[in-house]
């Protein structure tokens, strides 16, 4: 099955997102949600080298052989794909694979918990989203999570949480059950859940004080990138747009550049390579160039979402605050294997408009705050636009 490079044509899908699993811990608090969109800080860029890869046919073979041996195309598969060292590379099955293709479509399967964890251990319900399972039982922010399907989870990571209430099991989709041990207060109690499919709020506008706009992109799935440029078009003349991309785990790349194009009028947005082809991607004609922009970035900022920032920051088109990206800058493709299995490997890099490459390095922000990051872009967008 020839694939799209990560998140460009219908069933892309991007890495990013699940892989900041492995850097979680390097937090002591942080907010997830059960959909895909996890946020972690990521380690220091030596400890990050650039994604090498393994070419699709070598795990094509090592899962039939391993089909014609009995055993476990899918596992065999990984195995190659992990002795390559592609970081970004993964081996699904069949049904986690829709399971990801889903949530780049704005759906996700769980109960509609945000979850966060404190440094104590304690995890706690963040927020619940209206119309899901948790919100019908009665479920509420600040309500102690104890327990799932009767595995404690305190002390846990809330990426394993997070997991453990989407189910992890081929087979844990939509109607079926989890358990959840709560606490509110002194009361103690256990509810059953069925899982649902759950439509995400990728987009989210809210206008500001003086008139600027704020655009929340919580991740690139489907849609987003023309909710962004309509949410532009919209916007006030003459005021300012505070684009927050801080803990957006990247998704579909042609959602990025049709969010990107609501700033630029035509011209590059980024360069790639697809096994030493080089192609180039540009932002459709006819955005807005004239209202200031401000681009809210972090640690949790990465894959499309620092495709997006890297045009507007090298194109003049955006300053940027907050703390230096993550630095995904590789590009994966699918592969169907013998045993239904898809492979997504990695097939190249993509480099801004100027010509640099993120991989492992990801993107300094013209303006570096670790605290009070929005209120201080909201003062620099203010000052852009002549504190009006």
């Amino acid at each position: 099955m020839p694939g799209p490079v990560c998140g460009i044509g219908p069933r892309g899908l991007c890495r990013g997102a699940a892989l900041t699993l492995a850097f979680a811990g390097a937090l002591a608090t942080v907010s997830v949600t059960d959909p895909f969109s996890y946020t972690a800080k990521p380690p220091p860029p030596a400890a990050r080298p650039a994604a090498r890869s393994v070419p699709a046919d070598e795990a094509a073979r090592a899962a039939a052989q391993a089909v014609a041996d009995g055993k476990s195309g899918k596992e065999a598969a990984r195995e190659a794909v992990s002795r390559s060292g592609d970081r970004w590379g993964a081996v699904y099955g069949p049904a986690e694979y829709r399971e990801f293709a889903q949530s780049l479509d704005g759906r996700y399967t769980g109960v509609g918990l945000w979850v966060e964890g404190a440094a104590d251990g304690r995890v706690q319900v963040a927020r619940v989203q209206p119309g899901s399972p948790a919100a019908k039982a009665g479920l509420r922010r600040g309500d102690r999570l104890r327990s799932i399907d009767g595995t404690r989870v305190e002390g846990r990571p809330v990426t394993e949480v997070v997991a453990l209430l989407r189910g992890g099991r081929e087979g844990d989709g939509a109607g079926t059950p989890v358990a959840l041990g709560l606490q509110r207060g002194t009361r103690v109690w256990t509810v059953t859940l069925r899982r649902a499919t759950l439509a995400t709020q990728a987009v989210h506008v809210e206008h500001l004080a003086g008139g600027a706009l704020l655009i929340r992109v919580a991740s690139f799935t489907r849609g987003s990138g023309e909710q962004v440029r309509r949410a532009v078009r919209a916007a006030p003349e003459g005021k300012g747009v505070l684009l927050d991309l801080r803990g957006n785990p990247g998704g579909l790349v042609g959602e990025a550049v049709t969010a990107t194009s609501a700033f630029l009028d035509g011209g590059l947005v980024a360069t790639y390579d697809d096994r030493g082809r080089q192609r180039a991607l540009h932002a459709r004609r006819g955005g807005d160039t004239a209202r200031p922009v401000v681009a809210l970035v972090d640690g949790g900022t990465m894959s499309a979402a620092e495709l997006a920032v890297g045009a507007l920051q090298d194109r003049g088109r955006a300053l940027t605050v907050g703390s230096r990206t993550f630095g995904k800058g590789s590009v994966q493709k699918p592969s169907r294997l013998p045993d239904g299995s898809v492979a997504e490997l990695t097939v190249g890099h993509y480099r801004t408009p100027a010509g640099h490459s993120l991989d492992g390095r990801g993107i300094t922000p013209d303006l570096a705050v670790t605290q009070r990051a929005r209120e201080r872009a909201q003062s620099v967008l203010s000052g852009l636009q002549g504190g009006s």
